[in-house]
């Protein structure tokens, strides 16, 4: 219970460096902010003038030291509400607000943001499409899914961010020499039918269990690919109008309130089928979406995902009422891609449309935006030959994602 004589504080946890644009949002409506993050990033690109307090601890610490940090700098700082800035951090928050008893998202309903069984469970059971899965648990499960649906198939870490991780499984032979090497660690995967397709996402915003705002994209390349293969990462901007964007508007819709989200902003992926042009649903995060997706989101309908998420935040403690900017009606799309130079040079892509050119070593990247839905995607395919060309690097894909 928060006494109405002091500022509410929320402590937020990062073990990347991101979530800037919260941090200062939040700090702006009045919030105390306490940083936690890790000693590497002490003195790293943080809004200090938002933050009352910046705390650091170890990397890889478990869940239960984590406890103990926050708990221990409970003693001498109240903590109204706790939040994770990143995807890996979902977990510990969640268990830190079942233990102090604090409001917000609990371990069992995280699960359904975080755990990629429990989200595919929920769905189902619900109605919303999803590829056909199965839990790695039971052996003759196991055969009787390989026997029954067609291959190949995707085994995928349950609770790993993007598509690290992921294995692709060509014939039922090849999956059982995988569970051996994984030994006791197989039941934290979830087994699922290969749907080739293209590959979408929803940009979401909700708020007493009403999706408020749902912004649908197309990624270039699958993000599996491009995360194990190397290339160009892109997305952009769906026609708003177009049987595309009003299918996932009504999907996303559907897979967030199956899911029981309150409030709370979300990237949600989609497969669009190409055997039967359908959409399916593969993943959702309570979280804003990464690669620079926020910025595309607020040059294309003038609300970023990192402000709307503080206002939340903020909204919920004051017991306030939330309401959605309003939203302008523009294109917008991204080609980012990991580079051979230390500072690529993007100036000779002289566009117009050119909104923002990222700063970031041994990265390229564009962020455009256009009166259209078809400027944006000629442009975009345009530059991702040029970047192939000019910049493009390739490196094994991570253990981890590295922001």
């Amino acid at each position: 219970m928060t006494d109405t004589h002091r500022k509410p504080t929320i402590l937020c946890i990062s073990t990347y460096e991101k979530g800037q644009r919260f941090l200062k949002e939040a700090a702006r409506l009045g919030a105390n902010v306490l940083l936690l993050t890790v000693d590497k990033l002490e003195h790293a690109d943080w809004p200090r003038e938002s933050l009352t307090k910046l705390i650091t601890m170890p990397e890889n610490l478990t869940p239960a030291q984590v406890l103990n940090t926050v708990t221990y700098l409970a003693r001498t700082n109240h903590i109204d509400r706790i939040v994770a800035l990143d995807e890996f951090d979902l977990e510990v928050a969640a268990l830190l607000r079942e233990h102090m008893r604090l409001p917000g998202m609990g371990e069992s309903l995280n699960r359904n943001f975080r755990d990629k069984l429990a989200m595919r469970v929920s769905a189902k059971q619900k109605g919303v499409p999803v590829p056909e899965f199965t839990g790695v648990f039971n052996y003759d499960d196991l055969h009787t899914f390989l026997n029954n649906v067609p291959g190949p198939w995707l085994l995928k870490p349950r609770t790993n961010a993007s598509a690290i991780g992921i294995r692709k499984i060509e014939s039922p032979g090849d999956l059982w020499p995988i569970l051996d090497e994984l030994g006791d660690l197989q039941s934290h995967y979830v087994l699922e039918r290969f749907v080739p397709g293209e590959i979408f996402h929803v940009e979401g915003v909700t708020w007493n269990g009403k999706v408020l705002f749902g912004a649908p994209y197309k990624y270039g390349k699958p993000p599996m690919q491009t995360m194990h293969q190397g290339g160009i990462f892109s997305t952009r901007a769906l026609h708003r109008e177009s049987i595309d964007a009003l299918s996932l508007n009504t999907i996303h819709k559907q897979v967030i309130e199956s899911l029981g989200l309150i409030s709370g902003v979300t990237h949600t992926e989609f497969i669009k089928a190409d055997s039967d042009g359908s959409f399916y649903f593969l993943e959702t995060a309570a979280r804003v979406g990464g690669a620079h997706i926020a910025d595309v989101v607020e040059l294309a309908s003038g609300i970023n995902p990192w402000v709307e998420w503080a206002r939340l935040e903020v909204a919920t403690l004051l017991g306030m009422e939330y309401t959605l900017p309003n939203l302008i009606h523009q294109y917008a799309g991204s080609v980012i891609c990991l580079a051979r130079q230390e500072h690529p040079d993007t100036s000779s892509y002289d566009a117009p449309e050119v909104a923002h050119r990222l700063n970031r070593l041994h990265h390229a990247g564009l962020i455009l935006r256009a009166d259209t839905a078809d400027r944006v995607e000629s442009l975009i395919a345009e530059y991702t030959d040029r970047f192939l060309e000019d910049f493009c690097a390739v490196v094994p894909p991570p253990d981890k994602p590295t922001a």
